[in-house]
């Protein structure tokens, strides 16, 4: 069994760059722009369990910032389950990380993150 612990450099460098432009939104107060970020970290580090816990936990965050109840419930099992199923290399590809996602349900990337993460496809 393979366990995905380390994101690639180079990807972790575009991992960043979307949780800076997140930074950037919510001080804006741009609160669409700045989950819409958030997602795209998620596409970008969910298969990897640091990265991936961490965009969870600054989705809960964000539930708790909006004070939107079905964001903070629907983040505490993907805070707590995101990062095994990533260690262990079975997630949803694609999928935005929100509560209002199925968990489990694959989605499809947007093309610009599909060619951000084809240099590091795992095989």
């Amino acid at each position: 069994m393979k366990f995905y612990w380390s994101m690639p450099e180079g990807l972790k460098v575009l991992y960043r760059r979307e949780l800076k432009n997140y930074d950037d939104e919510i001080s804006k107060g741009n609160l669409t722009l700045a989950w819409r970020q958030l997602e795209r970290a998620h596409i970008l580090g969910q298969a990897w369990t640091r990265e991936h816990t961490h965009v969870h936990w600054l989705m809960l965050k964000f539930g708790i910032k909006i004070k939107n109840r079905k964001e903070i419930l629907g983040q505490l099992p993907r805070l707590i389950l995101g990062g095994v199923k990533s260690f262990v290399g079975v997630i949803p590809t694609g999928n935005t990380g929100g509560a209002n996602v199925p968990g489990l349900k694959p989605m499809e990337i947007p093309e610009d993150l599909q060619q951000m993460l084809k240099p590091y496809k795992k095989k």
